[in-house]
């Protein structure tokens, strides 16, 4: 990360500033809707419904490999030196929260990969028949199945909030100065994962779950939006300026419609009427809340990018 790796002696960092490209808010999406997926599939392991053959939680590991290594490549692409780039998997500093990222993605792929053993797919298990072996100790074993959603709900919520402490360690830049930042992130990436899990789900009674569960998510994210505002107005001067951007700034068209009002209040709208079978399922709301879960992390990204402690020189 250009930004935040800002040290001397460090030679994957360049000392002048760099502004993000949009490559940082697709890991920061990735990442918390992988976190979420991790999440929401331990949940279902705790309650026994790797036993169905149509749970979600037996497919999602897969999937959630995909995305975990498109997010690991816009990270790397987002890089300034690229070449050095294994130095953060080769020391841990506890100071440094790039350097828990770091490590808590290494630990995030054996923990899919266990969730993914417990059903492999059929033409992986052709090339490795030594995987249907093991998957059936696994599943022989109630231990193991509880240890591995225990893993995965553990190291989900992990991800989950690093997305937030990476931008909000950084206290350059006001927006992203707040504590709620790491809450917000953890709990879109949950909004995103259910509806992403609920896209695809092919039970009709765990899409009714999660669509359930996506209503607390959504209303649960409005909250943390308001109290990162609030905190944010309650601040400094600088602070207030960049909650402004936001609020009334130049990205208050794109925050208040389609993170706001198409990502969250519509959804919060039609989800209860699909839910009570008011109306028929639709795929509008969880697409809603994708999208809207991944246009928040761009205007947080470019916002604070453009929230500056010293005032900025204004050129008549």
């Amino acid at each position: 990360m250009r930004e935040l790796t800002t040290t001397r002696n460090n030679p994957m960092i360049d000392p002048s500033l760099h502004i993000w490209g949009g490559e940082i808010a697709i890991y920061l999406f990735l990442g918390g809707l992988v976190a979420g997926i991790m999440m929401i599939s331990g949940y279902f392991l705790l309650r026994g419904r790797h036993k169905e053959v149509e749970c979600s939680c037996l497919r999602m590991p897969a999937l959630n490999i995909v995305l975990l290594s498109l997010g690991m490549l816009a990270l790397f692409l987002d890089l300034e030196h690229k070449l050095y780039v294994w130095r953060m998997y080769a020391t841990f500093k506890p100071a440094s929260p790039m350097s828990w990222g770091a490590w808590i993605l290494l630990l995030v792929y054996p923990a899919l990969a266990a969730n993914l053993l417990i059903k492999p797919p059929e033409r992986l298990s052709a090339w490795f028949p030594f995987l249907s072996r093991l998957s059936g100790q696994l599943n022989a074993s109630q231990g193991a199945i509880r240890a591995i959603a225990a893993l995965n709900m553990a190291l989900g919520a992990m991800l989950g909030i690093y997305t937030g402490i990476l931008l909000s360690a950084f206290g350059a830049r006001p927006l992203w100065n707040s504590a709620a930042l790491s809450i917000l992130f953890l709990v879109s990436g949950l909004s995103t994962a259910a509806a992403l899990v609920h896209l695809v789900a092919r039970d009709r009674h765990e899409r009714e779950v999660l669509a359930r569960a996506d209503i607390g998510f959504l209303a649960a994210e409005l909250l943390v939006i308001l109290l990162f505002l609030i905190g944010l107005l309650s601040s400094t001067s600088v602070h207030i300026e960049a909650a402004q951007s936001l609020i009334s700034g130049p990205y208050a068209p794109v925050f208040w419609v389609f993170v706001i009002g198409l990502g969250i209040v519509v959804p919060l709208v039609v989800q209860p009427l699909v839910v009570s079978h008011r109306i028929a399922h639709t795929p509008v709301a969880p697409i809603l809340v994708i999208t809207g879960g991944l246009i928040l992390r761009y205007v947080i990204v470019f916002a604070g990018q453009a929230s500056h402690w010293a005032p900025m020189a204004v050129s008549r």
